[in-house]
């Protein structure tokens, strides 16, 4: 990191939603803290904290210019208090933010990556939109499940996955920082979304199979097929049996062909 986007907007503030305490650590509602301490370890970044921030705070020197990453230590309702407090000291735009945060609309398991939209009722994403007045900002949404009835959904994010869907939230929190290396070797979405172009689902798993107007297009975009194709396979390796897949991490429409 930082990481391009689309127009070349790079990511300069990632953030990772919980509830700070003990008593919260391995709730299903610190799915997003679990992340950003999984990002930091693969950084090579120290969270410490940060008391004009609200939270725990790490800074990455890079060639393009610092990194941050951002736990708000002021409770998941207030998760906006912190987020906004970096973002304008550094002056940093809403669309230059990554939010990791748990999603009940996903099975664990699953990760997706959106810019804008509903909070969904998620009341850290709710914060957010207030304070930093736009929903621009990125949200990587890894899958925690829905206990099935609403009324129960407080209970349930504040209580510990079973093992195994830990593991599957640990699993996508893996494919996810895979799939931001692939950003931070130069691949936009843009180009991403040349890239699952070259994607077929096939009895053996994921496969690279570039037309030549797939092929065209990403030349012209400046993708170096060669180097597509080797992060493809690696990352396809890694996600082995997982049902979220790199495709729908970057766009929820889409699906394999």
């Amino acid at each position: 990191m930082p990481v391009a986007l689309d127009n070349g907007v790079m990511i300069r503030l990632l953030v990772g939603l919980g509830n700070p305490g003990p008593e919260y650590a391995a709730t299903r509602h610190n799915a997003g803290f679990w992340w950003l301490a999984s990002a930091a370890r693969e950084l090579r970044a120290t969270l410490a904290p940060d008391r004009s921030y609200f939270g725990n705070v790490a800074r990455v020197n890079r060639a393009a210019g610092p990194l941050y990453l951002l736990a708000p230590m002021t409770y998941m309702n207030l998760s906006g208090k912190s987020v906004a407090a970096l973002a304008r000291f550094f002056k940093i735009e809403p669309q230059q933010i990554l939010v990791a945060h748990d999603e009940l609309d996903l099975l664990p398991g699953h990760v997706k990556l959106k810019q804008g939209g509903s909070p969904a009722g998620h009341n850290g994403l709710k914060d957010i939109h207030a304070q930093l007045g736009s929903a621009d900002y990125w949200r990587l949404r890894l899958g925690i499940g829905h206990p099935g009835v609403k009324a129960e959904v407080v209970d349930y994010v504040l209580r510990k996955p079973a093992a195994a869907h830990r593991e599957g939230i640990a699993k996508a929190i893996d494919t996810s920082l895979s799939a931001l290396d692939l950003l931070i070797a130069g691949i936009g979405v843009t180009s991403a979304a040349v890239l699952f172009g070259f994607l077929r689902y096939t009895r053996l798993g994921w496969a690279v199979r570039a037309s030549a107007q797939d092929r065209d297009a990403a030349q012209q975009m400046g993708v170096n097929i060669n180097a597509v194709n080797q992060a493809v396979f690696a990352i396809a390796s890694a996600l082995g049996g997982l049902s979220g897949l790199l495709v729908g991490m970057y766009y929820n429409n889409i699906s394999p062909a």
